[in-house]
């Protein structure tokens, strides 16, 4: 096997507009997604939610349900079969939600409690809705608010370290010529993608075979495996098309209730989630309460950067949201402090969404920083180069790559940043209150290892096998483009075989990590077949392969601080008698290393922007204090950005190589939402002199803000 990444000629596959290899099948129908595909003898499941916020089960009153039409079984905790959740997962232990009716506890409002099975979907519901449990409820607590006197110190997070302190910064902040320090929320989010979750399970020649919705097929094969306690080779999962996921379609307790009901009716059983249930079973960003302080010279020179967070978790599972981190390569400061905590509450266990930490973390300390701009009286783009770093401000190591003053500069020019008046309040079309905002983004550079297989057909074609999950990102097409172009050949001469466990480990489809981890893999084994076909000699008819695993060469990565970049600008107009909000104009400028499809990787970038003015003016779960209930959680009540609201959205990039990189791919899938929700809260500023620490900027708020310093 070699062990590099040799240099190839370019066919003009890698870095050009290609559509999606499988966009036709997916605008005519033909594309199977998880609740599409037919089995004889499919039986229906459907998940009963507890409906009170902390407690315990006294009676399941399964006995008129299971008279009903179609009815074929009622699980619940006193005649399910055992699992174990005693193991450790990829991310750590497992949500104890995937112990499905293991006992009689009830920890949250949404809590799986039975499992309804009807030979049709609909004798499912109508069972199921009808299902009685009665429970003793206890007191419970869901009580979010900075302060909390139960607020604790995190071991850690895929972020990092809790706590991370450089210098003094108390003193610092003391010698400081300028200081802000305020506080800045956000509330309850969810991903909501556009196909729900969905699992068929079923039992085939000794193995359970599980097709799915999911960004991880062998990290849900595992999962159940472990929870079932199965060989490892006895679990598949396949998950062809995913429509979507944004962190939320990890392993989730209705593919073990679909695995469980398989293995109790042996036949195949089929769960799908409403979108009422996703609200309370797939996960959800935490709100966050953040406190900015910021220290600096008379010039804009930072002696201090000090950002404090908090969110949530439930009281059975840990999860954080590292907004804080955010900071931490992007700023220089001769004192830094990031510390992120987090509280237990009778509610939910949040999980990753779209940028985790990253997008709350950049609408506070942007935020700031344009308040800090302001109090300087300088420019918000001027202060930013003023802190630009050497190297990492807290780790010290030098970046692969950082062209964040391209960025700037770029954007600076197109969005015409230089006629800029400063002053707020004083532009205006007819009722309509104008301004302009900015901020900067940053997002990790990660990368996983993966196995791949790439072979040459007799017919002169290629085959790729690569456990890669497309969650509508335009992955299979992207690796499609670059096999061509390590193997010197056309487009259209490879197939990609993606998302099914038996093609082997592969990183899963999160993090910005996807397409890097992937690509790399496929090179290293299309590099190999080239030197097996420089032998010369006939392909036999079932072909040559070569393989790869990059588990030795991610592990040897050089030791960098590895970040993608870029600058949103955005304007806005506030109407002064409703107080409504409209975003006329946002601009993305990003430094995310080798793009390697400029079509779907605009529609990425643009995406993620569309989910920043979301953020910034509509999304926004609430909960019943009394019932720990959501308040709608529907697509009816739980607002977010439709076409009305989406202006004119312009997403480019600026050249980012990485010389020691042999990907150069960064990612990109969310970096584009990382900063927006920040640029346009400081355009509504500028508009209307009144700053909003709180999202979203509704009308409301708008309108009791006045003419106050603060919202």
């Amino acid at each position: 096997m070699t062990t590099t990444t040799q240099a190839v000629r370019s066919t003009g596959a890698f870095g050009t507009a290609h559509t999606r290899v499988e966009g036709r099948d997916k605008v005519t129908g033909a594309a199977r997604y998880a609740g599409d595909f037919p089995f004889d003898e499919l039986a229906h499941g459907w998940l009963v939610l507890s409906t009170v916020a902390r407690g315990r089960i006294r009676t399941v009153q399964a006995d008129p349900v299971l008279a009903m039409p179609g009815v074929l079984a009622v699980l619940h905790h006193e005649n399910a079969p055992r699992v174990t959740t005693d193991y450790m997962s990829v991310v750590g232990p497992p949500d104890p939600a995937l112990g499905l009716f293991q006992h009689d506890q009830v920890p949250y409002v949404g809590w799986p409690v039975a499992l309804v099975l009807a030979e049709t979907s609909e004798q499912a519901r109508e069972a199921a809705e009808a299902l009685v449990v009665d429970y003793d409820e206890e007191p419970h607590d869901i009580a979010f608010y900075a302060g909390h006197p139960d607020a604790y110190l995190p071991a850690g997070s895929p972020a990092g370290p809790a706590e991370v302190v450089k210098g003094d910064v108390e003193d610092a902040l003391a010698r400081s010529a300028v200081v802000v320090d305020e506080e800045y929320t956000t509330p309850e989010e969810h991903h909501s993608p556009l196909e729900p979750h969905a699992a068929t399970a079923r039992w085939e020649a000794g193995r359970l075979d599980v097709v799915d919705s999911n960004q991880s097929t062998v990290w849900v094969a595992g999962e159940l495996a472990k929870l079932f306690s199965l060989d490892p080779a006895a679990v598949r999962v396949r998950s062809e098309h995913v429509g979507g996921g944004f962190g939320s379609k990890g392993v989730r307790p209705h593919q073990v209730a679909a695995a469980m009901a398989a293995t109790l009716l042996q036949r195949p059983v089929r769960v799908v989630l409403t979108r009422r249930q996703m609200f309370s079973l797939v996960g959800y960003r935490s709100p966050t309460t953040q406190r900015v302080r910021l220290g600096a010279d008379p010039d804009g020179r930072l002696r201090a950067l000090d950002h404090q967070a908090l969110s949530l978790t439930s009281t059975v599972h840990e999860f954080v949201e590292p907004s804080a981190a955010f900071g931490r390569p992007l700023y220089d400061a001769d004192a830094h402090r990031t510390a992120f905590r987090v509280v237990r509450l009778d509610l939910p266990t949040p999980t990753f969404m779209r940028a985790p930490g990253e997008a709350p973390g950049s609408f506070a300390l942007e935020s700031a920083l344009d308040e800090l701009a302001e109090k300087c009286g300088l420019d918000p783009i001027a202060l930013r180069v003023r802190n630009e770093p050497a190297v990492g401000p807290v780790s010290g190591l030098p970046f692969s790559s950082r062209n964040l003053l391209a960025c700037f500069d770029e954007g600076a020019r197109r969005f015409g940043w230089a006629d800029r008046d400063p002053r707020p309040g004083v532009r205006r079309d007819g009722r309509w209150l104008l301004g302009t905002g900015m901020a900067a983004a940053t997002f990790h550079v990660g990368i996983g290892p993966s196995t791949a297989a790439v072979t040459a057909e007799a017919d002169g074609t290629y085959t790729v096998r690569i456990n890669a999950t497309d969650i509508g990102t335009g992955a299979r097409t992207a690796l499609t483009l670059v096999a061509a172009e390590s193997l010197e050949t056309e487009p259209a001469r490879v197939r990609v075989h993606i998302g099914d466990s038996d093609l082997g480990a592969a990183m899963f489809a999160g993090g910005s990590m996807g397409t890097r981890s992937w690509a790399w893999a496929v090179m290293r084994a299309a590099a190999d077949l080239r030197e097996q076909l420089a032998l010369g000699g006939d392909i036999p008819p079932d072909g040559i392969t070569a393989r790869s695993d990059t588990a030795e060469a991610v592990a040897a990565l050089a030791k960098k601080e590895r970040h993608s970049f870029g600058a949103q600008f955005a304007e806005v107009a506030v109407d002064v008698a409703s107080g409504e909000v409209r975003v006329r104009r946002l601009l993305g400028i990003f430094a995310a290393g080798r793009i390697v499809n400029p079509l779907t990787a605009r529609g990425q970038f643009v995406g993620g922007m569309i989910w920043g003015i979301s953020m910034a003016l509509h999304e926004e779960a609430v909960r019943d204090r009394a019932s720990g209930a959501q308040v709608g959680p529907d697509l009816a009540n739980y607002h977010f950005s439709a076409n009305a609201d989406v202006p004119a959205i312009e997403a480019d990039w600026v050249d980012d190589p990485d010389p020691d990189d042999p990907v150069g791919i960064k990612g990109i899938g969310e970096i584009g939402v990382v900063g927006t929700a920040a640029a346009i809260a400081n355009a509504v500023w500028h508009a209307t002199g009144v700053r909003h620490r709180a999202l979203p900027i509704r009308p409301d708020r708008v309108l009791t803000a006045g003419g106050s310093s603060s919202a």
